[in-house]
């Protein structure tokens, strides 16, 4: 996720400081990938670094307001049209843990698929539920948050079909050969 990109995205509004560009990520991701202030901060002072955004000094109150730079708005435009690389996926912690359970022995495989499972249909309905909640409201950030919720159901989704095929990768490779 680039933190310096969503950053950049929020200052095309109005200017702002870290505590505030915190809670409208959140706000407009639904707290789906919560934002450690600290880096927040952080990415503001690279990005201050890099001449994308410009530190406009106190709000009166305490708070570095910040407002983004006409190479920030490049930036931003740049993030926006280039697609999401897939060159180095994500790491998968449930990928790996389901791969090394496979060569370690002792380890009951059927049971961790079987764990994960009822983790992710339990998620997946809390997600649907919040969905639901969700589709009522016709405001911008609810619709922000919608577009998240789809994208953790269909991820949801995948990894239980993937949990399927799983266990009946396992249940091959315990039964006999012919």
């Amino acid at each position: 996720m680039s933190i310096r990109h969503s950053l950049l995205a929020l200052l095309q509004d109005k200017s702002r400081y870290g505590y505030q560009l915190r809670v409208e990520f959140e706000d407009r991701t639904g707290s789906a990938w919560p934002l450690n202030i600290g880096q927040v901060y952080t990415t503001l002072d690279r990005l201050e670094r890099d001449g994308l955004v410009r530190n406009e000094g106190g709000d009166g109150e305490g708070h570095v307001v910040y407002s983004i730079t006409d190479a920030g708005r490049s930036e931003v435009i740049g993030w926006f049209q280039a697609p999401v690389s897939r060159g180095n996926p994500p790491r998968n912690e449930l990928a790996i843990k389901l791969a090394l359970a496979v060569t370690i022995p002792g380890v009951d495989v059927a049971a961790v698929i079987q764990a994960q499972r009822v983790a992710s249909v339990k998620a997946l309905q809390d997600y649907t539920k919040s969905r639901r909640d969700a589709s009522a409201s016709q405001r911008r950030a609810d619709t922000a948050w919608l577009l998240v919720l789809d994208s953790l159901i269909f991820q949801t989704e995948a990894e239980v079909r993937w949990l399927d095929l799983c266990e009946a990768r396992m249940a091959q490779l315990n039964s006999p050969a012919p």
